[in-house]
């Protein structure tokens, strides 16, 4: 058993310091009772009901939901197809233009993807808005779930499809009957990847948005350029508790999960 030496406990305690006081220091100035975010002056949570009434923020936060959901959502759709495509077509005339396609958001500076799409809706006339957020968002998550489902659809085992249409299926009922709930936990995971990346993204937005349409991470950098404000301390506090709880429910289910599944391998060895 390797013993944890101080230089790696140093290293480890250094890296968490350098990742988490910041985010102690919000925490902690969300309650501050005065407007300068640097001066202590008690113990308050009077901004989080200011926070509550700002029609602003919450209009921003209500568009980034809606445009996380909805882009996240087809991204998943396109990426999945995508990748069973890359994974089970085999070799075909325009595969590798197809696959770099699929997988130059990756490595595209978003300055430059940003760009592009703005020249793209303004070539064809499209209003800038929450459909053209939802559309940017889009184009650069789905390469993200096409990396996911493709890594899992790699390592699928095809026999089962095959007996599947050995037994009368049709190629989409195979699909849907035995391929998707086995490769439905790489599925949500690029949901969720996607998700975050929408709920987090900046450049792109920033481009591709209008006047009717402001995105959260729009509407704070906005507001952080005239200094940082109580308001969004507890924003970001909020956000950092919503992610915290999720965090901890997904480890707790995955515990659960994998106890049951424990489980019934034992009572499986115990029965032969």
């Amino acid at each position: 058993m390797n013993r944890l030496s101080w230089f790696n406990a140093v290293s480890l305690t250094l890296g968490f310091a350098f990742l988490y006081i910041p985010m102690i220091i919000l925490v902690t100035y969300s309650f501050n009772e005065s407007k300068l975010v640097t001066v202590w002056a008690g113990f308050s949570t009077k901004w989080y009901g200011e926070l509550m009434g700002n029609e602003a923020f919450l209009s921003a936060a209500w568009t980034t939901l809606k445009v996380a959901v909805a882009s996240s959502t087809m991204a998943t759709v396109l990426g999945t197809m995508a990748a069973y495509i890359l994974v089970r077509a085999g070799r075909f005339p325009g595969r590798t233009l197809f696959s770099g396609m699929i997988y130059a958001p990756l490595v595209m500076p978003e300055v430059i993807t940003g760009l592009s799409l703005l020249l793209l809706f303004i070539g064809v006339g499209l209003d800038r808005g929450v459909t053209t957020i939802v559309l940017a968002h889009t184009t650069f998550t789905m390469c993200y779930v096409s990396v996911v489902v493709s890594s899992r659809l790699a390592t699928f085992d095809q026999s089962l499809e095959e007996a599947a249409l050995d037994l009368g299926c049709s190629r989409a009922e195979a699909f849907r009957l035995v391929t998707l709930p086995i490769i439905a936990p790489a599925v949500i995971s690029g949901w969720l990847l996607a998700f975050t990346l929408s709920l987090d993204d900046l450049v792109i937005a920033s481009f591709t948005t209008g006047p009717s349409a402001t995105t959260l991470p729009i509407k704070i950098f906005s507001a952080v350029r005239l200094g940082v404000s109580p308001e969004i301390n507890a924003l970001s506090t909020i956000m950092i508790g919503i992610v915290t709880v999720g965090v901890i429910t997904a480890s707790l289910i995955t515990k659960q999960n994998m106890v049951r599944q424990r489980r019934d391998e034992q009572a499986a060895a115990r029965t032969q």
